[in-house]
């Protein structure tokens, strides 16, 4: 079968980054599926693993975790599933990937596909909707209200892929006052559509953007870029006793001794999390896939897709890691067909 693989991490245009190779389909055994891949999304965490992780025996140095698709084997193990079922999962980091003809994937972490969307529109969601649905119930549990506080969140990186989906899932499920930050007029327009009550300018002072907005402090703050660069802002304008989240690797770490003063908690969350450790609610995430994709199909959800670049392969996946890297992505972007 088809797959694109890297051999040694480093930038794009070093000897070990994409490149097409042929590998034998793998065999479905256990709780597992065989999936023949439609289409992918691609995400940071792509061009962050090419970047800087050594391959490992395991994935092979194929990448690529978003993943739409048709089961065509499964293994002894399997109840959920069976050949012929349209699916969509995010998959596991210490995996091998999706960018591959055919992937392995363990059926708790996998949903049915929505019925209303094209594979493409399908394969830009799984992994947002996972990462910004478990920051939100699971981590910040934004059901257990701040004392005393309005219902209101900041999402920092209001226009990328995870701020995308967040602020729509906020809108379906609460009754939230949203405030995103974006700073161009095209993904301030992005951000307003998708629903975004209130807008700012994350290239500027926030606190001074909220006090001029009239805005009261957030009880929730969640950043998914760039954090370094707004810990002692979010300090500044979040609630007593609020609560931050936060998904990126910021540069040189992060200091949150400002937080101490307003008895703020903070939370990381990782979508990979629970299949890395095979947790006993594993099976949240198909759960979850599953109640993403009623919402859908509702009408209350839309594809956050901006872009399908063209077939799976060496050459345009690099064309989709130099976008993500420029940090100028807005939305997903989806690769389709092998």
């Amino acid at each position: 079968m088809k797959a694109v693989c890297y051999t040694t991490p480093g930038p794009l245009d070093g000897a070990g980054a994409l490149k097409d190779i042929e590998i034998s389909i793998p065999s479905a055994a256990g709780h597992d599926l065989l999936v023949k891949v439609r289409s992918v999304s691609v995400n940071p965490v792509d061009t962050k693993v090419r970047g800087g992780r050594p391959t490992i025996e395991t994935d092979m140095g194929i990448l690529g975790y978003d993943a739409v698709g048709e089961v065509v084997e499964v293994g002894e193990a399997v109840t959920l599933f069976q050949p012929g079922d349209h699916v969509w999962y995010a998959g596991a980091i210490n995996r091998r990937g999706t960018n591959a003809e055919y992937h392995l994937v363990d059926e708790r972490i996998v949903g049915r596909k929505p019925e209303s969307l094209s594979d493409a529109e399908a394969a830009a969601l799984p992994l947002t909707t996972l990462t910004a649905w478990e920051m939100l119930f699971d981590r910040l549990r934004v059901t257990d209200p701040v004392p005393g506080v309005t219902p209101s969140i900041l999402i920092i990186g209001g226009a990328g892929g995870v701020g995308s989906i967040a602020i729509q899932i906020l809108r379906a499920m609460t009754d939230f006052t949203v405030i995103a930050t974006a700073s161009r007029s095209e993904t301030q327009d992005w951000v307003r559509a998708l629903g975004a009550h209130h807008v700012v300018d994350h290239s500027k002072p926030l606190p001074a953007q909220f006090t001029k907005m009239g805005l009261d402090a957030p009880g929730f703050v969640f950043s998914t870029n760039q954090t370094q660069n707004y810990v002692e802002q979010i300090a500044e304008l979040i609630a007593p006793q609020g609560r931050f989240g936060l998904i990126d690797d910021p540069e040189g770490g992060m200091n949150i001794m400002p937080f101490k003063i307003k008895a703020v908690s903070a939370h990381w969350e990782l979508m990979f999390t629970r299949p890395i450790f095979g947790t006993t609610d594993m099976a949240r995430q198909g759960e979850i896939l599953t109640e993403m994709a009623a919402l859908v199909d509702a009408g209350k959800i839309k594809s956050t897709v901006t872009g399908t670049l063209g077939k799976i392969d060496a050459a345009t996946l690099t064309k989709a890691h130099k976008l993500i890297e420029s940090g100028k992505a807005k939305g997903k972007i989806v690769l389709e067909g092998f």
